[in-house]
């Protein structure tokens, strides 16, 4: 409070820049400043409720909204599998919509179609996913049908054969996909001998000696409620979510074992090394390099969402790579290096990867990687302050630690995960 005499200060002018450029201040100046963001994060409250069996519920509750998501998330996936039963967490998840005890196979989907509603499933390295897309009348439906399969499913021996023949036409599919067998590969040779460079649908063998037995076990070991939660967002409310779920999700196996324990029993590691397959009748080569990145709990792992977000992504088809932002895509476009590029940060528990996936003309062949290091690690050393206020990525919830990101934080960032690595090769 300023008492009765005192002078008035004059308003604190904002600092500028030496050498402005119009092309970064057309929407606000990219000096670091103090934000904001009130309005910007004045979106539903998150809440979340452990219930007694420790499963977790989390809601977000939009009232105006007239439809809801429901969604069970499980900490499990391929990389909780044994050596022995690769590709069972992907195969139980097909497995799962093929009826339970009072619902056929048919019926599952059926009764979320006949009200207008989506259901599906995903399964990741870390991750396995069930959800819902509904009206919000008819969430209580789409969380007791959830629950069915979860809880109930018969695992039928003649529909596990029949589903077995679908996963092995899909992984011939999957074969024909290059950018899906590239990152395979990658992680295959980035993480050898650890259960984060096996194959998300396993090898053929694996899949073809999968039985009901071996499903069953892995439910009760991974599908437990300490590594469950079901999550809502639309036009919910809280109580009555937390109120389903205590009645709904009661029979689940409740053994304590995380996946945290699971990954320090079995900690990935990262091995530099390179895989290459030959095949001259393709016109055009495709590669991935890769850094060892950050977890999901590494301080960096933000630095390395924005500098993927500046490093961006390009295809030749799209044109306009000579005046794209990224001086990367720049540089690829006016020297014709490649085809299309895209950076990108994938994130796991205890470690990660970071690089760049492109395509380009078979002419050269390795040579088309030996740019990638070095060209990285000089573009991140010379990062301007403008360049990390385009990149910003806009989601609420992380805004703040956005926020904090500045040269310095991209350029250690680096440091670590790019500059260090590629002089070690040397």
């Amino acid at each position: 409070m300023r008492r009765p005499g005192d002078r008035a200060r004059p308003p604190r002018s904002s600092p500028r820049l030496e050498h402005p450029d119009p092309r970064f201040l057309r929407y606000a100046n990219p000096v670091p400043a103090h934000a904001d963001h009130t309005a910007i994060l004045a979106v539903p409250e998150i809440r979340v409720t452990m219930l007694e069996n420790g499963l977790r519920v989390a809601t977000e509750s939009s009232l105006a909204a007239r439809t809801a998501t429901v969604g069970v998330w499980i900490d499990t996936g391929s990389r909780y599998e044994n050596e022995e039963a690769d590709g069972v967490a992907h195969f139980l998840e097909h497995m799962l919509f093929k009826g339970t005890g009072t619902r056929g196979g048919g019926q599952l989907e059926k009764k979320i179609e006949d009200i207008g509603g989506h259901l599906n499933a995903y399964t990741s390295l870390e991750q396995t996913t069930y959800y819902a897309n509904v009206l919000d009348k008819d969430v209580p439906r789409a969380m007791n049908i959830l629950a069915d399969i979860l809880q109930n499913s018969k695992l039928d021996k003649q529909r596990i054969e029949n589903e077995r023949n679908v996963i092995l036409r899909e992984m011939q599919e999957v074969e024909g996909q290059s950018e899906e067998v590239i990152f395979e590969h990658l992680h295959a040779t980035a993480f050898q001998y650890t259960s984060l460079g096996r194959p998300i649908l396993g090898s053929s063998d694996d899949v073809k000696s999968i039985t009901k037995e071996s499903l069953e076990a892995y439910i009760k070991k991974h599908y437990t409620a300490s590594r469950m939660v079901i999550s809502v967002a639309g036009n919910v409310k809280h109580e009555d979510i937390v109120q389903q779920a205590k009645e709904l999700f009661s029979n689940l196996p409740t053994d304590p074992t995380t996946d945290g324990m699971l990954v320090a029993k079995e900690p990935a590691t990262f091995t530099g090394s390179e895989v290459r397959i030959i095949d001259d009748d393709m016109p055009l080569a495709q590669f991935a390099v890769a850094f060892n990145g950050a977890s999901w709990a590494d301080p960096d792992s933000i630095a390395l969402m924005v500098m993927q977000t500046m490093l961006g992504s390009w295809n030749k088809s799209a044109g306009g790579g000579k005046h794209m932002g990224s001086e990367l895509v720049q540089r690829v476009a006016i020297n014709e290096i490649a085809e299309s590029i895209m950076a990108f940060n994938t994130n796991y528990k205890d470690t990660g990867l970071f690089g760049v996936y492109a395509v380009a003309k078979s002419a050269g062949g390795g040579k088309h990687m030996g740019w990638v290091p070095s060209l990285f690690s000089e573009l991140v050393q010379r990062v301007a302050i403008s360049e990390i206020a385009e990149s910003r990525i806009p989601i609420p919830e992380i805004f703040a630690r956005i926020d904090a990101v500045d040269p310095s934080t991209i350029r250690r960032g680096a440091n670590r995960f790019i500059f260090d690595q590629v002089h070690q090769r040397k």
